[in-house]
């Protein structure tokens, strides 16, 4: 008597390899950010438990509910949008030329022993100078409108990007510039093609830098006779007594911040991703 064969089921195509990677590194981004968010949770319920027990007056500290009608009440106005796109466009014009300036002089520092000697020891100087010391005179050289202002905003971004540059440029492998010197790479070529994609990692640290950098120069930038932005929202509500208000615009330029930040780092991973 013959045996019928036994026909195993056909077995199920295997799983892509790449797909418990992805939910396991889904699954972690989900966890970092739900833990970041806690420490916000905590402060808000500390804040609201303050307001409950009569720590401080409202005049002095509004409950969370009056700073979301004061938002819904700019909302409602127009003019909360027009006050973040305006301080948005002054941190971005500042960053891209403070950000030029500083990778410009920072690797010229960076790769020349006599200049860093040289100027070194002034940047660095001009560096401890506080924002606000830059004021009086920006208004009186470049007059009370946009200029001063995105100048201001620059110079905040500067000494980050300055910094971090000629640190790293200045410490980058001697055999890197040993051949692309051997490649015939000199000069502006040698920087662009070998030392800076050396030092990139330092660089995209220092153009982080320079971006928070720029929204903590842009509330000083916009005490020089500003009708708008959030530094101007700021000043014009302690002058009206609306606490509520400056609540919402240090909410927004932290918002803000973090924002920017979170794109460059986004850029930066990629970035780097792509390098390796």
């Amino acid at each position: 008597m013959s045996v019928a064969p036994v026909r195993s089921a056909p077995a199920s195509p295997p799983a892509p390899a790449t797909s418990r990677p992805a939910r396991s590194g889904i699954r972690r981004r989900l966890l970092h950010a739900g833990a970041g968010l806690l420490v916000p949770l905590a402060l808000l319920a500390t804040w609201q438990a303050v307001v409950a027990a009569h720590v401080y007056a409202p005049a002095q500290l509004p409950p969370p509910y009056d700073v979301v009608l004061a938002l819904r009440e700019l909302l409602g106005r127009g003019e909360l949008w027009h006050h973040v796109a305006i301080s948005t466009q002054r941190v971005l014009i500042g960053f891209v030329l403070g950000s030029g300036a500083g990778l410009a002089l920072g690797g010229l520092v960076g790769l020349s022993a006599p200049v860093r000697v040289l100027l070194s020891p002034t940047v660095q100087a001009l560096r401890a100078i506080p924002s606000l010391a830059w004021v009086p005179l920006l208004l009186l050289w470049l007059g009370i409108g946009e200029t001063p202002k995105v100048v201001l905003v620059a110079i905040g971004a500067f000494f980050p990007v300055y910094t971090t540059v000629a640190s790293a440029l200045a410490h980058v492998d001697p055999h890197f510039i040993e051949v692309g010197r051997a490649y015939g790479r000199t000069g502006v070529r040698l920087l662009g093609t070998v030392l800076l994609p050396a030092a990139t990692p330092p660089v995209l640290a220092g153009l982080r830098l320079a971006m928070a950098q720029s929204w903590l120069f842009l509330v000083a930038a916009e005490l020089i006779a500003s009708s708008m932005g959030l530094g101007f929202l700021l000043i014009d509500s302690q002058n009206t007594g609306r606490t509520d208000v400056i609540l919402l615009a240090i909410l927004m330029l932290a918002l803000l911040g973090k924002l920017s930040d979170t794109l460059l780092a986004l850029a930066e991973r990629r970035l780097l991703a792509g390098r390796s």
